[in-house]
Formats: structure tokens, sequence, C-alpha cells
């Protein structure tokens, strides 16, 4: 494992950076920019291979960024890829759909708890949109309401970006609190009988702060609400998808949704999403025009047909929650012994790891990771990170042994800081 970490005026990296600043606007567009991480993060990758990540310039990484969510099953798992090399061969994007659309479709319906059909897309984005609409054409109504802070697509309707965003965009959509059950009453109460949907994700995920799985009290708070208003209670699974349950995020709450969204791991990062819903508004979904020319493409649905079977077979979302309790583990335990009290929030299978007293730019958070980086291993210091199968016992010791020199230099930082002083 090449884990040297220098940095260098004429790395590829750089040169690359150099040759974006002309040609892309920022150098880099949306999450994936490299800018809003700690000093030394690469912008540019050249491979991945199960758990790990090599850039550009050949330094390797054990990854628990997982392309920000989509790998579950590992970076080139070999039977997802050898599907979409043998669906690809017969062609990617033809006059219709292959029989790959119906074949992921049926198993989204045998696999997800409230699904009766599927309809597939490219993104979330897509998807969480895709659902509104069916929404608002299945009740005749108009009002979102959706938690503060929560991020649901890079659309105008609930962009976290007010760039080019018309107050008419918003119109319609309206806030709660989270886990909140007071706060959801008094939005729902507001919007009277104009409510179309509500919408919440699988867990509180914002970024920067502590993340929060939901309670059932206010799962169940959701569901009631929607019911007596006759609404549809749509449940963003972009993120959440298969890791946390393969019948949907909620279902550990015995809550089920009239709508569920799905993108990211749903085929091991091949581009797809999907829509799944309930008999209920099978004729809204029937009846409006949502489309999109790459949205029939085979491959990625073979890829996910492929993927969703590994995560059967395995149990994957049994596989990940132990591989993150096992890094969460680790994780206090050297804290603990240098020092420093973490704040580890959200489920394991995505964790969020922030430094008890930390700034508000994430100073100790930052350092941290930097160090980490420094010893192979690619962390996040404000947004969850995401486990896949890939990531062996093996995997995470590795990465407890570079956790544990970053633990070291930041404790010896802080003592050189004090002796300065």
């Amino acid at each position: 494992m090449n884990s040297a970490f220098v940095q260098s005026n004429t790395s590829r990296d750089r040169a690359l950076r150099d040759r974006a600043s002309r040609v892309i606007p920022g150098g880099m567009w949306g999450h994936q920019r490299a800018e809003a991480l700690p000093d030394g993060y690469p912008q540019f990758f050249a491979s991945g291979r199960g758990a790990r990540v090599i850039d550009v310039d050949g330094r390797e990484y054990i990854d628990f960024m997982c392309a920000w969510g989509p790998i579950i099953l590992g970076h080139r798992h070999p039977a997802v890829e050898e599907a979409v090399v043998r669906v690809s061969a017969q062609g990617i994007c033809l006059d219709g759909p292959t029989e790959h659309a119906v074949i992921l479709a049926e198993r989204l319906v045998e696999t997800v708890a409230h699904a009766d059909w599927a309809l597939f897309q490219k993104n979330g984005s897509d998807a969480m949109t895709s659902c509104v609409t069916m929404a608002r054409a299945g009740t005749g109504r108009r009002k979102i309401l959706i938690a503060k802070g929560a991020y649901h697509g890079a659309v105008p309707w609930c962009s976290p970006s007010l760039a080019g965003i018309t107050a008419e965009d918003r119109a319609h959509l309206m806030h709660f609190d989270y886990n909140d059950v007071e706060s959801l009453g008094a939005a729902v109460a507001e919007a009277g009988d104009d409510l179309a949907a509500i919408v919440v994700s699988g867990f509180r995920h914002d970024l920067g702060v502590p993340q929060e799985l939901p309670t059932r009290a206010f799962a169940e708070a959701v569901r009631q609400a929607c019911d007596k208003a006759d609404a549809a209670m749509v449940v963003d699974d972009v993120r959440t998808g298969f890791r946390i349950n393969l019948g949907g995020a909620l279902e550990d709450l015995g809550v089920r949704p009239d709508f569920s969204a799905f993108s990211k791991a749903i085929a091991n990062g091949h581009a797809l999403s999907a829509i799944t819903g309930n008999d209920r508004f099978r004729e809204a979904a029937n009846k409006v025009f949502v489309t999109g020319s790459f949205w029939y493409g085979g491959p990625a649905m073979a890829a996910a047909v492929a993927t969703l079977d590994e995560l059967a077979r395995v149990d994957g979302p049994a596989v990940m929650n132990r591989a993150g309790q096992r890094l969460r583990d680790g994780l206090d335990e050297q804290a603990t012994r240098h020092g420093f009290c973490l704040r580890q929030s959200g489920p394991p299978v995505m964790p969020l790891v922030q430094f008890e007293g930390d700034d508000q730019a994430a100073t100790l958070g930052n350092t941290f990771c930097g160090e980490a980086l420094r010893r192979g291993v690619y962390l996040h210091h404000k947004h969850n990170m995401f486990l896949s199968t890939a990531h062996t016992d093996a995997e995470i010791d590795r990465a407890l042994e570079a956790t544990e020199g970053a633990f070291a230099a930041l404790s010896q930082q802080r003592t050189t800081r004090g002796e300065a002083q």
C-alpha cells in the first residue's frame, strides 16, 4: 500500500486542477469539489478496487466515502461488472428498455416492503422530484413539507443553494424540525387542506451537524399525519437505501411510506435511481410525464439486479453494520487513550465522526482527517461517511492502524502548541 503523502506543485493532480480551472467554472462542480476538504486531499482519481481507491498520483487509500455513497459492494465488484459488460455488448441506449427494466422492477417490488411498482431514473434529484410530482398529481394539492436543513437534491424546488432560485420555485415548500412531532403538527396545520406530501429522510444527515436517526414516535406521526390528511408520505432513501435495511430505511420502525426514492447504492456506482410506490399512487404515476433520454439503458439496470442479488446473498446491511461498529468502537478507544472525546452519530453504516469542543471550522476534525489521509485512509471531516461490504475486518483494522497514528500526531500538535504558549 503506497500511503506516502507528498504535496508537489508538479503532481499530476495539481496539473489537472490547473487545466480544469481554465475549462470548468471554479475548477470543479458540485459536492465533489476538493476545495471543501482538508489540505492535501486529491481532486482526481485513477482507479478503485474493493475498499480502496488510487489517486492520479498513485497514492492508495482505504475509502470511507465510497464515491459519496454509490459504492456498496466495493469498487469494481466482479458480479456487477460482469453484468454490465454482458448487457453493454448488446447495446447501451436502445429505442426502448431491455428486459432488465421488468426484472429490476420485479426485484424491487419483492425487496422493498411497501412497493407495488417501480419506475427508474438516473439520479437522486430525478427520483425525488418525480415523487413530489406524483404526490401532487395523486392528491390534487400543492404543499410539500420537508425538514429544515434537509438535502433532497440539486434542483430549484429543494436545492441548498439559492443562486439562480426564485421565490416561485419554493412557493409551496414548508418546513418542520426533524424528529419534532410538535413542529411537524404545526406545519401540517399550516398547510391545511392543500397538503400534498410530507418528505422525510431515512435519517437526519445535514452537513456538519450530529446525525439523527428517526424516532418511532416521529416516523409514526408522519405516517398518521399523511393518512389523516390523505397526503403522500415520501421517504428519501437516496442516501440510506439498502444500507440500513433492504426493505427501506424505516422498515425497522414498522413505518411504510407511499413513495420511496432510491439512488446512490442501487447499482454499485452505475448511474441509476428508482421510485417505488404503492397502489394508491399507481394511477398518478401513470398519468404524469417524467422521462429522460438515458433513463432506459439496460446496463445500469442489470448492475442493479446484480447488486441487489449480492446484498441479499451476504445480508449486506448486517455486514456493513458490523464493520461500521468495529470502526466506531476502535476510534472511540483511540480517542479516549489520546485525550480526545469523539461525538460519533448516525447509523454505523453511514458514520459521522466529530470532535467534542471542535470549532465551527472543524479544525480538529480537519487536521485529524488530513493526518489519516497521509497514512492512507480517506475520511471526511463534516459529511457522513459510507461503509461497503468490501470493508472487511482486515480493512477496518488497517484503517485503525492509520487513525492511531493520526490521533498521535494530533496529540503531539496539541502538546507542541501548549508548550509554545
